[in-house]
């Protein structure tokens, strides 16, 4: 049996339990107390929390080619890894992994092992839930990729940054596909068929040259060829770009990826017998005391910005600064934004695990535990949650976790009273809420086969 059809057979559930709500058992005239229902209505009104609102359905024919592209293995430097290695539809469209093994790995989601040069890639993988929903500006943890059309794109590539993508999920596309480590491959290796890789001779900052390379083996196969002349009228092949892959595969994952029928989206929708009592205090917790929605705010639960919250630096860590990741500070250089990295979306957050920008927990609830409490559950942590191969790597010296709590985000702080155990499986029974039942099983995304005839189902 496939890797993904064993995968396919994750299941989830979400309870759906009428509101309810009583009198004071006082008898007379005695007023009633708002109901939960009314009270949750008012904060998320307060909070500016209303229905998102979808992205505008995407061309047919764009969604078939950005799909065939998304699972081609012909676009990495090797033949050996895809879009949809690292961004899986049965993985939560991320790969399950602590820290994403790269270039050279064999197999899909936990079970992917090194091979003889491959590399942990320092980070989590983000998910690419709702990606293409209107104001999703800033990719990646370190928000090394923003823009928009009116304001224009900024990425690793400076000046040569292509300016006509349609929003930065399109141009999402550009960057995993120029790191020796992720897709390019190194200098001297050969591809699956024992071939030269001419785009591992180049380096990671040789945008400009890498991506006419990406495109010309997909120009190559009559069938990409003719379907990229058809999805874009009037232009030639010689006018065909990264630009045009990237717009296909950004109208793939806006199509695939968006989920938006929550129990939540129900509820803000006006269908109060959406979410469970429990879901709803839990709601309540997280816009309120618990000061969740201080940066997982608004309707995704992102504010879009970047925070240092203490995570456990573990891992390979990035940079020169390794074993460390500055995350945000390495993009601005600034020692301000050292340890800061972007807010991540909460939406379908149960499928996408392990959690945090290294994939520090193996388990939500400890991920939500370690917000409410960052220095406990900062020195107690235990490395043993990721891979074997990192464990060991937690550096938990004073002196680190001096360094990280002295620039802790200020909006980590409940008000009051600490949250009792009652009050945080409130909050996980608000968050399994943000589960849109269609993306349990995306099997139907895969397909059977690319037109390189690469494998794509291992």
């Amino acid at each position: 049996m496939s890797a993904s059809r064993v995968l396919a057979g994750v299941l989830a559930s979400v309870a759906l339990v009428g509101a309810c709500s009583g009198e004071d058992g006082t008898g007379g005239n005695a007023p009633i107390a708002p109901s939960l229902d009314q009270e949750l209505t008012e904060l998320l009104a307060a909070e500016g929390v209303k229905p998102v609102e979808k992205p505008a359905a995407q061309d047919p024919g764009l969604v078939k080619l950005g799909q065939l592209l998304f699972f081609e293995k012909e676009l990495s430097g090797r033949r050996n890894i895809a879009c949809s290695t690292c961004h899986h539809p049965l993985l939560g469209s991320a790969d399950g992994q602590s820290q994403s093994r790269g270039q050279g790995a064999t197999g899909l989601g936990p079970q992917r092992v090194h091979g003889p040069k491959s590399l942990f890639l320092a980070r989590n993988t983000l998910s690419i839930w709702n990606r293409g929903v209107k104001g999703w500006d800033t990719m990646f943890w370190d928000g090394r990729l923003a823009g928009n059309p009116t304001d224009g794109y900024i990425s690793p590539a400076g000046d040569a940054t292509p300016q006509e993508f349609s929003n930065a999920l399109a141009a999402f596309f550009i960057i995993p596909i120029t790191p020796g480590e992720e897709m390019r491959g190194f200098q001297g290796e050969l591809d699956v068929n024992g071939n030269p890789n001419e785009i591992g001779d180049l380096t990671d900052a040789d945008f400009a040259q890498i991506w006419p390379l990406v495109v010309a083996r997909a120009m190559a196969i009559p069938e990409y060829r003719d379907a990229l002349l058809a999805a874009f009228p009037g232009t030639t092949e010689a006018d065909i770009n990264v630009v045009h892959l990237a717009e296909a595969v950004g109208a793939f994952m806006t199509d695939a990826f968006t989920a938006l029928d929550t129990p939540f989206d129900r509820y803000l929708a006006g269908n109060h017998g959406a979410l469970s009592d429990a879901q709803k205090r839990g709601a309540m917790l997280f816009y309120g005391r618990a000061n969740c929605g201080s940066c997982h705010s608004g309707s995704l639960q992102t504010d879009f910005g970047f925070h240092n919250i203490a995570a456990p630096q573990v891992g390979t860590g990035k940079g020169e600064e390794a074993p460390l990741d500055y995350g945000r500070g390495r993009i601005t250089l600034k020692e301000e934004d050292r340890f800061k990295f972007r807010t991540p979306s909460l939406r379908n957050t149960e499928l996408e695990g392990p959690w945090m920008h290294n994939g520090a927990y193996a388990h939500l609830e400890d991920a939500v535990r370690h917000h409410l409490d960052p220095e406990a559950f900062l020195k107690a942590y235990n490395d043993k949650q990721v891979e074997p191969e990192l464990w060991g790597t937690y550096q938990n010296s004073e002196e680190t976790r001096k360094t990280l709590l002295a620039s802790l985000d200020p909006m980590l702080k409940v008000e009051g009273a600490p949250l009792t155990d009652a009050e945080v499986a409130d909050l996980m029974a608000f968050l399994s809420a943000l589960t849109d039942p269609a993306s349990l099983n995306q099997l139907y995304l895969i397909p059977d086969s690319v037109p390189s005839g690469l494998p794509v189902d291992d």
